[in-house]
């Protein structure tokens, strides 16, 4: 491995904050991704159509993505946060409460794209305060994510084989809003305000092709992450004859690879160079794939998932941290951008999967994961460091 010098990271409430909003954005985006098999046969609807949902998260955080920087512009970073918290929580309500498919499909797009501001906000606020070691917290941030994402699909499997249902353990992510914001809600970033959050003083500077080549490696990374997100417990539960109320505890064990790469890739982080550790972190999600593609053992594929997960947990955090360091000093700008290079990934993604499912099977369909990793290696090699 290539090392490179050491550097320290020192968190404080600021950090903390981002890390904790991260953990409530976790149960909003692993419980509706563990849901979305159940909603499908509560409202009868095929694969591909159920694969919408993702694409719905997906336009709400390209129209949010767009709005960004105008919005930070205006009420400063602190204030995204917190509004886009606020709103995901709107949204979250519409799917728990919706028992249609426009009102679902309105759910996640809110959730989407209010989740996505307060998350991308929230990135640069970090890239900025730590430096050198904004890559480090930002894979630590989304560690504290996957931690608390961990338990949330087996908070979904409890409630649908409870008299409860499944959409009670919705209520998860706006009882942990309340939480956060008494306990953390006079917290400021550091040069908090519109001024100082928004301004770029490059701004008219238009981004180069690296830019946009570390684009389409966070476009190839988001894609492979939510196919496992939303159509990993549909495979196992076709080969291994678990229910899909079971068989959404497979979500459990990807989120639990991906809580102990984080962790650890944030260590990482600081020590090995980012390009060899992110191809690293690839070709230990194909090893994983592969295990769980070809299995029919519920508790190898669950391995699979875990070994997925592991390499899953340094794709979005070195894929972003990569964008940020192409964007000539404009975060909030990046951020932007990079929030509409997701958004377009989790709407293609996903329903892509779901109609190659619908036309020839899930199994199939997962073929997706190699090609993706294979696009975003090439991307990695072609950029350089």
């Amino acid at each position: 491995m290539t090392a490179i010098t050491s550097v320290r990271l020192v968190r404080d409430r600021a950090t903390w904050l981002v890390y904790l909003q991260l953990g409530v954005f976790a149960t909003y985006l692993y419980g509706l991704s563990a849901v979305l098999p159940l909603l499908r046969l509560d409202l009868g609807l095929t694969q591909a159509v159920a694969g919408l949902h993702g694409t719905a998260m997906a336009a709400g955080a390209v129209l949010t993505g767009l709005a960004l920087p105008r919005l930070t512009r205006a009420i400063g970073r602190r204030a995204v946060t917190w509004t886009g918290l606020a709103g995901m929580n709107a949204g979250v309500l519409l799917v728990l409460s919706g028992g249609v498919l426009p009102v679902t499909l309105l759910g996640y797009a809110v959730a989407g794209g209010m989740a996505s501001i307060m998350l991308y906000s929230g990135m640069a606020v970090l890239s900025d305060h730590h430096g050198p070691a904004g890559p480090a917290a930002i894979s630590e941030a989304n560690a504290v994510c996957v931690t608390v994402g961990v338990a949330v699909p087996f908070l979904v499997s409890l409630a649908a084989q409870s008299a409860l249902g499944w959409r009670a353990a919705l209520l998860a992510t706006p009882v942990a809003s309340v939480l956060l914001v008494l306990a953390m809600g006079r917290v400021r970033f550091p040069g908090a305000g519109p001024a100082a959050d928004g301004a770029a003083p490059v701004a008219g500077r238009r981004f180069g092709g690296r830019f946009y080549l570390a684009g389409t490696v966070l476009f190839c990374c988001v894609a492979m992450e939510f196919c496992f997100n939303l159509w990993a417990a549909k495979l196992v539960a076709d080969q291994t004859g678990l229910s899909p109320a079971v068989a959404a505890t497979a979500l459990t064990a990807f989120t639990a690879g991906m809580a102990v790469g984080r962790w650890g890739g944030a260590r990482l982080a600081l020590r090995v160079a980012p390009a060899a550790l992110f191809v690293g972190a690839l070709a230990l999600t194909g090893a994983g794939w592969a295990v769980f593609w070809a299995s029919g053992n519920p508790v190898v594929s669950y391995l699979g998932l875990v070994l997925s997960g592991t390499g899953v947990a340094l794709h979005f955090p070195l894929a972003l941290s990569r964008l940020l360091a192409a964007s000539g000093g404009r975060p909030d700008r990046a951020s932007a951008v990079a929030s509409v290079f997701s958004g377009l990934a989790i709407g293609a993604g996903p329903f892509v999967l779901g109609a190659l499912a619908d036309g020839f099977g899930a199994q199939r369909a997962f073929l997706m994961v190699p090609v993706l990793i294979g696009l975003a290696v090439g991307g990695i090699l072609a950029g350089g460091r």
